[in-house]
């Protein structure tokens, strides 16, 4: 490699970055001994920044993890050839801030009520906890295990009001409308259930107007979010006499108060074409707002057009079941979690009827990725939060990733030590809920919102001051002013 006076190698680097702290566009010299920090450190002190910022360092397609020199050595890139390597902000290291605790598994968490948690567990109930970790309600919609839940988006002037849309093993979904307006007794009333299906619900999904369910019968089905007033699926006799005892209990853990038994829903359109069991089912994002996306154990991802029930393109895998699907914030790519132990990427404008379709990228788990979710707009730099997700898995693991570098996380952690399954995560406004056997951990990602009456703990940290004044300052400075390439004097003439 070439070398500076002080006789320490170096190599040619071009910075690049979508970050609003761009560097001059011309060619540095770089010490290639120097790792992420130093670089950080260098594009700090170059621009003067008032306030430290710790930068990753993409050199085609791959985090920087190691010393330029390892970095060449490992890919075959000469002394001489120039590298081009795009810097954004870190993300610091994950922290957990709470724990909440459950009886039974917890298969489903949502994090999209702000200063509230709901969750869906294995006892069939759902409860709502607010961020200082208080168990405010405990909601027994179904009578078998609890699969899903999500919020159903609403244009309301009251956002203390909203309706939650379950799935359950009890082969219903059920709409619950929950009241927060007194936050200390929020009140909620099951008005709905839909009947469909006839095997365990996998998952539920919703969008201002519509739900959709899936379910292990290999059916998705349609729904509206209006509630009936009155049965749209008759009642046979069996389930009226279980209904009326159910009531009856309720009456007196109730002291007494009636409670109205749930209309019955029919689906709206039922959608046909998996051939075995759903595991999940979304909604489309952006331009694909309108249609749905699904994902099955007979190793496809499908495209269906909601509007006429019709499957319009489908991704064939070869032997990799699905178990979880998310689609980035562009909603052109699905992320498809699947038992072969990797979860991967596809482009949904390649979808195709016929033959197997490649990824465009593959994460590689140790164990079986369960879940994934996607980093929310403001979870972050706009540049960096676009490219993340986090998985989790049965080795009780959640990896954080970003996607312009596969090979492997940015950043890990246990869940409940690592000790039991993770079944469920989300991710929202900066905290991402982890579901699984151990019950619910909340852990920060990102810039997002506090928690009030948590802290953060069992996780080390990194401090940005720390990152950046890691070595001398004096000699930063330095090197900054021997790195700009200047061309010998017969090119500049």
């Amino acid at each position: 490699m070439a070398s500076t006076s002080t006789s320490e190698p170096t190599h040619p680097v071009v910075f690049i970055t979508q970050t609003p702290y761009p560097l001059p566009t011309q060619k540095f010299m770089i010490p290639a001994s120097w790792k992420r920090y130093q670089l950080s450190q260098l594009v700090n002190k170059a621009l003067s920044l008032p306030k430290p910022i710790p930068f990753e360092f993409l050199v085609r397609g791959e985090i920087l993890r190691g010393t330029l020199t390892e970095w060449c050595t490992e890919n075959g890139v000469g002394e001489e050839e120039t590298l081009e390597i795009e810097y954004f902000e870190s993300v610091m290291p994950p922290q957990r801030m709470s724990t909440l605790p459950h009886e039974d598994w917890v298969s489903s968490v949502s994090c999209q009520v702000p200063g509230y948690f709901l969750t869906a567990s294995y006892d069939g109930a759902l409860r709502i906890f607010d961020y200082s970790q208080t168990l405010l309600q405990t909601i027994p919609a179904h009578n078998a295990p609890a699969t899903s839940i999500c919020v159903v988006p609403s244009s309301a002037e009251s956002p203390d009001s909203f309706l939650v849309a379950s799935a359950s093993h009890d082969l219903t979904a059920r709409l619950t409308r929950i009241d927060l307006s007194q936050p200390k007794q929020p009140r909620a009333e099951t008005l709905a259930s839909l009947h469909l299906h006839t095997a365990p619900l996998s998952s539920v999904a919703a969008s201002s107007s519509h739900i959709l369910t899936s379910s292990w019968d290999g059916l998705i089905g349609l729904w509206d979010t209006k509630i009936p007033e009155t049965d749209e699926v008759p009642l046979d006799e069996a389930a009226a006499a279980a209904g009326e005892n159910r009531k009856k209990r309720r009456k007196v853990a109730d002291d007494g108060e009636p409670v109205p038994r749930p209309k019955r829903k029919a689906p709206a359109q039922v959608l046909k074409s998996h051939t075995a069991r759903v595991s999940r089912v979304v909604f489309g994002r952006g331009e694909s707002a309108s249609a749905a996306y699904s994902c099955g154990m007979d190793s496809t991802v499908r495209t269906w057009d909601v509007e006429n029930g019709l499957c319009t393109s489908t991704i064939t895998a070869a032997n990799k079941p699905f178990l979880d699907i998310a689609l980035t914030q562009t909603g052109t790519s699905a992320l498809a979690a699947s038992t072969d132990r990797t979860v991967s990427q596809y482009d949904l404008r390649l979808a195709s009827s016929s033959a197997t379709t490649p990824s465009v990228a593959s994460l590689a788990h140790p164990a079986t990725p369960s879940c994934v979710a996607v980093a929310p707009a403001s979870s972050g730099p706009a540049s960096a939060a676009e490219h993340q997700i986090v998985t989790g898995a049965y080795d009780g693991v959640v990896r954080l990733w970003d996607l312009r570098s596969t090979k492997g996380a940015v950043a890990s952690f246990k869940a409940w030590d690592g000790a039991k399954k993770v079944l469920s995560v989300d991710w929202s406004r900066g905290l991402v809920g982890v579901g699984g056997e151990g019950g619910v951990e909340v852990w920060k990602v990102g810039d997002g919102e506090q928690m009030p009456g948590a802290s953060a703990c069992s996780c080390p940290s990194t401090d940005v001051d720390e990152i950046i004044s890691t070595h001398d300052i004096r000699t930063t400075r330095d090197v900054f002013q021997l790195s700009v390439y200047r061309p010998p004097m017969q090119e500049r003439q």
